[in-house]
């Protein structure tokens, strides 16, 4: 079966409440050098080796109903979408373009919240808003 969803997971998130203090936390941690938070200081991303991201989300809580906890990547959130409605999925939001990246966000049969990103530099697919 073919789908435009890579099994590749991009970016695992950790809710927190204080970015900062938790940056300085997961940095000790971790022992590595965090960046300034960006997304009007609510995100973090700590630097990993190779393999999934890791970053502080102090956008809102964690509850059952999100945000999502992960996300996959993808080349063509226009096809996403399409595969997507083809599933029968429930699409939460359009494709939003946040800069650095562009998100779908859909719910699973439970209900889950999951996320679709594709990364926006040079990609104009991904700045289509469906």
């Amino acid at each position: 079966m073919t789908t435009p969803i890579r099994r590749e997971i991009g970016q695992v998130f950790i809710p927190v409440r204080d970015i900062h203090r938790s940056a300085d936390w997961y940095g000790r941690l971790l022992g590595a050098e965090v960046s300034l938070p960006s997304h009007d200081d609510t995100i973090v991303d700590v630097p990993m080796e190779p393999g999934p991201g890791l970053a502080l989300d102090a956008n809102a809580p964690f509850t059952p109903d999100g945000p999502p906890r992960f996300f996959w990547w993808a080349d063509d959130l226009g096809a996403v979408v399409a595969h997507l409605r083809d599933l029968g999925a429930e699409l939460a939001s359009d494709v939003v373009d946040i800069g650095s990246v562009a998100f779908v966000q859909f719910r699973d049969p439970d209900g889950n919240l999951l996320m679709v990103c594709a990364r926006t530099e040079g990609d104009e697919s991904a700045h289509t808003v469906v």
